[in-house]
């Protein structure tokens, strides 16, 4: 019998915020606006995840490293607003 070995990396929560940041500009730089909170694919991948960073960060508990890149995004959320 043979047996499958696998290894299974797994992303540090560092790794998996930068990740999201990615998909969400990329997402507002590709389609102009931002995530819909009506749309279920937008809210669940995206909206949720600005949400959340937003309160994070008007509560100052952002983490240090990450506030700049937030910042940025939300410039970029404002070009796509208007």
């Amino acid at each position: 019998m043979a047996y499958l070995t696998f290894q299974v990396q797994s992303m540090t929560q560092d790794e998996a915020w930068n990740r999201k940041y990615n998909e969400v500009v990329d997402f507002i730089n590709t389609n102009h606006r931002n995530p819909s909170k009506y749309i279920d694919e937008e809210r669940g991948a995206y909206c949720n995840w600005l949400r959340h960073n937003k309160k994070l960060y008007n509560s100052g508990e952002l983490k240090a490293e990450r506030v700049p890149l937030f910042e940025e995004s939300a410039q970029t959320e404002r070009g796509a607003s208007a």
